[in-house]
This record gives structure tokens, C-alpha cells and sequence, in this order.
């Protein structure tokens, strides 16, 4: 059963876990279970995804329930509107806090990336900024790279665009790659977390957000628990219980 957060008439909210696809795409023609399919059947009606998350992130994910609210939803995603929080392990320190402005292709998942490189014509590249903030870090005394030690943080990621991948293709941008990404991220710390700490997941996860009801145009704050893993990781670590460290995200 999807975890709810939030459910009327017009609209639902789940926590989606990590792996699960939104809806089916070309790459994952092999893949049975969707969200969209999983919801419908759980709730016993039809729903309209009006955004999406990436497979191996978790967190808030929303749903209309008649066509009327998904454009209205729709719409407040494309203008970028919802307030979106996420949090996020990443290879390295980074600086207390930051605003990264660096545009983006676009990506299309129903396309396979190795096309582009193949004589496609160049698509150009789109505003994308993120804001960001480190909430603790760790320095292991594990030779994972290249270096004596290793070092590690959680960030909130706070994204003002919508792009495709955005977070995990800024935070690799600034050299602080999100653990558990195989597309953007850095293999070896990817498969350290994964032997060493059995976190095998994107370590991603959408835990707020605030957004306008599509009918009566109410503030709606939607939260979410990131998962095992993140607590597990923060104990281990020392940083005390994640809600202190989230209270505040």
C-alpha cells in the first residue's frame, strides 16, 4: 500500500518510495508496477500525475483526481510555483550554504541519452537554479577515492526550477555528487554506501512541500519521512535524530 499524506475530492498526496517509477516510460518497458497504476487501484478511481519524481528519489509526490484539477495543478508546476524542500547525502563538504545558476539540457527519459550523442541536433540548454544548505557532516576514516579519509554531507536542496534531474545534475555540477546516483554520481563512494552502509537507493528524497489547492486555492503543506536509510545513516553518523536536523528545512 502507497503511504498517503493527503487526500479530498480534487487531489492526493503520496510518499513515494524509492524505485518506483511514476509511469511507464520507453527505457522501462520491462517494469510492471507504476505509482500512477499502484494509486489507481489503491484508491479505486482513475488519477492524473501532474509532476513527477525520478525513480530513485522518494518523497511528496501529487496527484489530481479529475482532469479540472490536474490542470490547475498542472499549472502551478509549470510555472515552477510549489515550494519544494528535498534532502540529500553527498560526497564532500560544501560550503554552509550556496545558490547554484548553471542552465540545463533538457533530458527526456523516454529517450536514450547515447541518441543525442549521435548526430542529433544540440538542444539548448535551460535557466535552472537550486538553493541549497548543509545541515551536518562526517568525515570517515575510510580510504573510499583517492584520499585518506572521506567526507560526506546532508544538504536541503531547495529546487526554483523544474528541470529534468536537476538536483542530482547541480549538486555533480559543483562536485558534491548525491550518494547512490549511477547516472550523475560517483560510482565508487555509490558502491562504498551500498557494501559498507547497505544503502543501495538514490540518497534523495522530497520531504516538503507547499502548494495551492486547485480548487480553492488554500495553502497546502505536504510532508514527508525520507526513509530508513537517511535515519540509519544520521545515527550512525552521530548527528543525533534526522527531525531535529529537518525541523528547520
Amino acid at each position: 500500500m502507497l503511504d498517503i499524506l493527503y487526500r479530498d475530492a480534487f487531489m492526493v498526496a503520496i510518499n513515494k518510495p524509492p524505485g518506483l517509477l511514476v509511469h511507464r516510460t520507453a527505457l522501462d518497458r520491462h517494469e510492471t508496477q507504476f505509482a500512477v497504476q499502484l494509486l489507481r487501484d489503491q484508491l479505486g478511481q482513475r488519477v492524473w500525475p501532474v509532476h513527477r519524481l525520478d525513480r530513485g528519489t522518494s518523497g511528496v509526490l501529487v496527484f489530481a483526481l479529475d482532469p479540472a484539477s490536474a490542470h490547475a495543478l498542472a499549472e502551478q508546476f509549470a510555472q515552477h510555483a510549489p515550494n519544494k524542500h528535498y534532502v540529500a547525502l553527498v560526497r564532500g563538504h560544501p560550503a554552509a550554504a550556496g545558490e547554484i545558476d548553471h542552465p540545463l539540457r533538457r533530458v527526456d527519459d523516454a529517450i536514450d541519452p547515447r541518441a543525442a550523442r549521435e548526430g542529433a541536433d544540440p538542444v539548448e540548454a535551460q535557466p535552472a537554479q537550486t538553493r541549497y544548505r548543509r545541515l551536518a557532516t562526517v568525515e570517515l576514516p575510510v580510504a573510499v577515492d583517492r584520499y585518506p579519509t572521506s567526507r560526506y554531507a546532508l544538504v536541503e536542496a531547495r529546487p526554483l526550477t523544474g528541470r529534468t534531474h536537476q538536483i542530482r545534475r547541480h549538486m555533480n555540477h559543483i562536485a558534491h555528487p548525491v550518494i547512490g546516483d549511477s547516472t550523475h554520481g560517483k560510482g565508487v563512494h555509490n558502491r562504498y554506501f551500498a557494501s559498507a552502509w547497505g544503502a543501495n537507493r538514490l540518497l534523495l528524497a522530497c520531504i516538503h512541500m507547499h502548494i495551492r489547492h486547485p480548487v480553492t486555492g488554500d495553502a497546502i503543506v505536504l510532508n514527508s519521512d525520507p526513509g530508513e536509510d537517511f535515519h540509519r545513516l544520521a545515527g550512525a553518523f552521530g548527528w543525533g535524530p534526522l527531525e531535529a536536523l529537518l525541523a528547520d528545512a
